[in-house]
């Protein structure tokens, strides 16, 4: 079943069983006049203020103050809440990731290696992917999800061959951790007419078997993308299930805007539809795929307002410019550390040509939409700026924020540029935790791996960033994202790159009111002020008290519009 399908069927649910399916759907109520008090509220504004207190007034925010301050609005129908000395701050903004794709874990079984997951030889991966086809109807695609080759003791792919004796009676899927590939048996393959007469698409690769022009299971980049949209045909039971699933792993983290940063029509109208019936609380901002929307982006057809609810906003335009590092298909101006199939000038290779993303974006540009792009090769890079550079000179926009997605290898030079032309970038900062030693020791060598999401240059240039975890990549920890900031420590124990640490209260500004910014949504919510949305989230402690130990901070309530979508056990 499709995503539109899916959208039509969750309409005739609305219409014909509106009020039970409302009844058991609908968020809940913010109080009419709620205070916390005697709390450490960082409240992100301008000057990183930190209060004791704050009230609200049913979704907003009223006052922000001392516990006296605050106390004295309190009347006789108001909901107090003690702190103790809790943190009360900005619920935490997704400034990218691929919202509701966390929840894919009740679909699909999980291939992580540590440090997410435990799965550490390819044995234990086919294993897991035979216990799931066979616990899966004959004929059903069986699904898993974020295998690390580089992690795998035998240090390679999966094959055709091997999912082949997983099953030949289901369609037999495994995704790369970056997203940026995926492995299919023949049925899979077979099911989207993948074969040896089958050429290379367009800013991708078919894996051929050595000698000859057969698969050998192995799609990068725009080469899966044929799976990837056969793959979304699922019930309504199961889309139901798998958007559930995400919006209480992010309300249980304290997100309370997510971000879906590439969506098909059909997955925003789903998105929209789960939205207005309540499955999803957060507040949600989607990036609309320029490879799906299409001409529509140009003639007119395209109207946001089709989607958009009072909490899904549509945002920038997507674009992908290159593949992943830990793939080998970032783009890079200098090759690869350790050589690529024995290439030792192979650099990856760009997802868009150049010359075809300079007509993109400018035609995007032109059209008058906030565009995010994803780069992560300091070549992609150069291109990106190159192409968006063009774009200004012909159509002038004072404040364009074109988003540059991930930016992970930007240079000096580059992020220097990115001031100029109103670039801001969203950096996937939480790579030095889960593949810095892998950067250092095998994609990048120690000097370029010791500048990945260089957010220290970014400050020095006055261009301000955020920080994201592109969950389902990594999981959704926004903490996590804020303490690689801080510590950019590695899994192994060793820092990467010292000197592009940044401090706690920035790090936090980049998950908050840095990331609302980013997409246009500062003014309603991103910090604790009078006349924002009371989007908030308590921790058990203060990042501020202990930095190196915020990780194990628990988030013990979640609140969007002053409603509580999450409260810990």
């Amino acid at each position: 079943m499709s995503w539109k399908t899916i959208a039509v069927l969750v309409a005739a649910l609305a219409v014909g069983f509106g009020i039970l399916f409302n009844m058991a759907t609908r968020l809940p109520d913010a109080p009419a006049h709620q205070v916390f008090v005697n709390g450490e509220v960082l409240t992100m504004d301008a000057d990183n203020r930190v209060a004791e207190a704050i009230s609200i007034r049913g979704d907003r925010i009223e006052a922000v103050g001392s516990s006296a301050e605050i106390m004295a609005l309190v009347g006789d129908d108001t909901l107090v809440t003690d702190l103790r000395g809790r943190t009360l701050l900005p619920g935490f903004v997704d400034a990218h990731g691929h919202f509701p794709y966390s929840g894919m874990r009740v679909l699909g079984v999980d291939l992580n290696s540590p440090p997410v997951g435990e799965l550490t030889t390819m044995e234990q991966v086919l294993a897991a992917l035979s216990e799931q086809a066979a616990n899966t109807p004959a004929g059903d695609w069986v699904f898993g999800f974020n295998y690390d080759d580089t992690l795998l003791a035998e240090r390679r792919h999966p094959t055709r061959a091997e999912l082949d004796a997983v099953s030949t009676e289901h369609p037999v899927v495994a995704t790369h951790v970056s997203g940026h590939m995926m492995v299919a048996n023949s049925a899979a393959l077979a099911a989207v007419g993948i074969d040896a007469d089958t050429p290379d698409p367009e800013g991708g690769v078919i894996g051929r078997v050595p000698g000859s022009s057969e698969p050998n299971g192995l799609l990068e980049e725009t080469a899966r993308l044929p799976l990837m949209s056969r793959m979304q045909d699922i019930s309504l039971l199961d889309t139901y299930r798998l958007m559930k699933s995400a919006a209480n792993e992010y309300a249980a983290v304290g997100v309370t805007t997510a971000q879906s940063g590439g969506v098909t029509p059909e997955l925003a109208t789903g998105l929209s539809l789960f939205s207005r019936l309540g499955v999803v609380p957060q507040r949600l901002v989607l990036f609309p795929f320029e490879t799906e929307f299409g001409e529509t982006l140009y003639n007119g057809a395209y109207d946001p307002g089709d989607y958009a609810t009072d909490r899904v906003a549509m945002g920038a335009v997507k674009l992908v410019a290159d593949g992943s590092i830990q793939g080998y298909t970032g783009y890079l101006s200098h090759p690869y550390h350790t050589p690529y199939h024995g290439d030792a000038e192979y650099r990856g290779y760009p997802s868009i040509p150049r010359e075809k993303l300079f007509a993109q974006v400018a035609a995007l540009h032109r059209a008058g939409y906030q565009i995010a792009i994803h780069g992560n090769g300091d070549e992609s890079i150069e291109d990106i700026l190159d192409a968006f550079e063009a774009a200004q000179r012909e159509h002038p926009v004072a404040d364009p924020r074109m988003i540059l997605i991930h930016s992970q290898m930007s240079r000096q030079d580059q992020v220097a540029r990115m001031k100029e032309l109103g670039i801001t970038p969203s950096f996937f900062t939480a790579h030095t935790w889960y593949w810095g030693d892998r950067h250092r020791d095998i994609f990048l060598g120690p000097e370029r791996a010791a500048v990945i999401s260089p957010e220290k240059w970014a400050q020095q240039y006055g261009v301000r960033f955020s920080s994201h975890l592109d969950t389902p990549v990594t999981p959704m920890a926004p903490l996590q994202a804020v303490w690689s900031q801080v510590f950019r420590q590695t899994y192994g124990g060793d820092v990467l790159g010292p000197e592009q640490r940044i401090g706690v209260m920035d790090a936090l500004r980049a998950v908050t009111i840095d990331a609302a910014w980013q997409v246009f949504q500062e003014d309603n919510r991103g910090s604790l002020e009078p006349g924002k949305f009371a989007d908030m989230v308590v921790l058990s402690g203060s990042p501020l008290d202990e930095p190196m130990n915020m990780r194990e901070l628990q988030v013990e309530q979640t609140l969007i519009g002053g409603a509580t979508i999450y409260r810990r056990p």
